[in-house]
């Protein structure tokens, strides 16, 4: 099954739980991402969802100094955004209990 559809139906899911987790930057949370096993998930995507997220007032931001190169942006989750997490959550949960309870039946005949 081709991975990269379903990971674009539930990257917004997926950056919210890792940042809450632990606020971070762009590519520590692509990196989390990956470890997690997302591994086809692409930076641009990534970095575009944090924006989007910001935008819609789901995560806060602020700026770190590095003494390796620019700034960072970190990004954290506020009310809003755990809010739309447990939301996404329960309704992920719902469908992926339907689609294994269609699975187990099928795999029964």
């Amino acid at each position: 099954m081709e991975t990269t559809q379903l990971v674009k139906g539930v990257l917004d899911m997926a950056v919210l739980a890792v940042v809450a987790q632990e606020d971070g930057y762009g590519y520590d949370v692509v990196r989390r991402l990956r470890a997690a096993g997302l591994e086809d998930v692409g930076d641009a995507s990534v970095y575009g969802t944090l924006r989007r997220l910001f935008n819609a007032g789901a995560l806060t931001s602020y700026v770190v100094p590095s003494e390796e190169g620019p700034h960072r942006k970190y990004y954290g989750l506020n009310a809003q955004g755990r809010s739309q997490l447990e939301i996404e959550g329960k309704t992920w949960r719902g469908f992926a209990a339907t689609m294994e309870d269609l699975l187990t039946a099928g795999e029964q005949r």
